[in-house]
């Protein structure tokens, strides 16, 4: 089943639901945040944060603790609690960094989060309750360009990091002033902080869009913008590599461990099937591909239309997509 929401003709530059998703936090391309509730079949907007001084990049809702994290081009992040009105109230976040602020995320267990940024490095970020502020420490040494995305580990201290120097890394973000210690996993026992579990490269030159853990987080997904999707399998040590003829992937998930979903470019979700005995990929469908089977234009060979053009002066207009996404899914 399909639910459309619409909120103007302005992009949406990031969102972030609330634990059961009956209300939705998003910014317009803008330095503001509005918080929107599910009334009925419209949403009712119930408040707007505004403390940032440029556009914002990123949002996150975290699910148990109902906080709100935002990271914004202008180098810093708040962290919106609710006070007794339950209306949300900011604490400044300084990141200590010299450029914008790309992706944040929260922590699986949401005592801390993760920022990256166009510095070439990440911030994790925990609270110090006897000081009632949140502190920052800085992965900087394996990042050679811009962060584009993040994704937690299950285990709540390791980080899957993307960047447009085309790798993908598994990097340590334990912090032992918030975290237990940990047990090894299949990506390696060493959990100093910012120490680089895991390193890949799909032989490709695409930055990467987004990353993603598995379930038990012994497999980690990537989609770049060489038009293709990586599982490197840290049990087997293996990477599969798929590339294909559509437009980028921007964003990806696991569906099960044989299954994940992305979409971008194309307006519309492919499903792959990742098989770990012969480490490969393989295409397994589209979603919601057509949203008027009837609808669209013939498409033609670029010779044939403007051959049209000069011996009718005629052309192809396409005024909507026949996909039920108008525009790149983010």
């Amino acid at each position: 089943m399909i639910e459309e929401h619409s909120f103007g003709p302005v992009p949406i530059t990031c969102h972030s639901f609330n634990k059961d998703c009956s209300q939705l936090a998003l910014s317009l391309n803008s330095n503001t945040v509005d918080i929107y509730k599910k009334s009925g079949q419209k949403w009712e907007k119930l408040q707007s944060l505004e403390e940032h001084s440029e556009r914002v990049t990123s949002i996150d809702w975290a699910a148990n603790t109902d906080r709100i994290v935002t990271a914004s081009a202008d180098r810093n992040a708040h962290v919106w609690t609710r006070d007794s009105t339950g209306q949300f109230r900011p604490t400044l976040v300084l990141l200590r960094i010299d450029r914008a602020a790309t992706v944040v995320k929260w922590s699986p267990l949401e005592n801390k989060f993760a920022v990256g940024s166009g510095a070439k490095l990440v911030s994790v970020c925990h609270f110090e309750p006897e000081h009632n502020w949140w502190v920052c420490k800085q992965i900087k040494k394996p990042f050679k360009s811009t962060v584009t995305c993040l994704a937690w580990h299950p285990n709540n201290c390791l980080l899957a990091v993307g960047a447009t120097d085309f790798k993908a890394r598994i990097v340590s973000a334990y912090l032992k002033e918030a975290d237990e210690k940990p047990a090894a996993t299949c990506w390696g026992g060493n959990m100093k902080f910012s120490n680089v579990m895991a390193e890949y490269t799909n032989g490709g030159s695409g930055w990467i869009r987004d990353v993603a853990f598995n379930g038990d987080g012994s497999l980690m997904a990537w989609v770049s913008h060489d038009s293709s999707v990586s599982v490197a399998n840290g049990s087997t040590q293996t990477l599969a590599v798929l590339r294909f003829a559509m437009l980028p992937m921007l964003t990806c998930c696991w569906l099960s461990d044989t299954a994940l979903v992305a979409a971008g470019h194309d307006c519309y979700p492919v499903v792959f099937r990742y098989e770990a005995g012969s480490a490969s990929l393989s295409i397994a469908g589209q979603l919601n591909m057509s949203a008027d089977q009837s609808g669209g234009s013939t498409k033609m060979t670029a010779k044939t239309m403007f051959g049209n053009m000069d011996r009718m002066a005629t052309e192809d207009s396409v005024e909507k997509l026949t996909t039920v996404h108008q525009n790149s899914i983010k």
